[in-house]
């Protein structure tokens, strides 16, 4: 390949402060219709019946399957090195994050 045809084939990916900060999420909300799937990220904190959607990504059912097949590959990486991630209990909604009681 040619010095010309492997610049073409490249991608320049920015990544502002903003974004590179990240949104923290623990609940991930995942409709699709027959067009494209959504995946909504929550935060959930407990002792609080509201939560506000932090970040909405959209794909294409093709780009979906490619997530996760992507991220199969790096769960299996990180288990390789950090073993078995555990499941916890339960798939509800964690309102009370498995530890005690709010008391006021």
């Amino acid at each position: 390949m040619d010095e010309n045809q492997n610049q073409t084939n490249q991608l320049n990916i920015e990544l502002t402060e903003e974004i590179a900060d990240g949104i923290y999420s623990n609940l991930a909300i995942i409709t699709h219709s027959n067009s494209e799937f959504v995946l909504d990220f929550v935060k959930v904190l407990p002792g609080v019946p509201k939560a506000k959607v932090k970040a909405r990504i959209l794909l294409t059912p093709q780009h979906a399957k490619r997530l996760m097949a992507a991220l199969q590959d790096n769960i299996s990486k990180y288990e390789s090195v950090h073993g078995t991630i555990k499941q916890t209990e339960g798939i509800g909604i964690p309102l009370n994050f498995g530890g005690p009681a709010a008391q006021a």
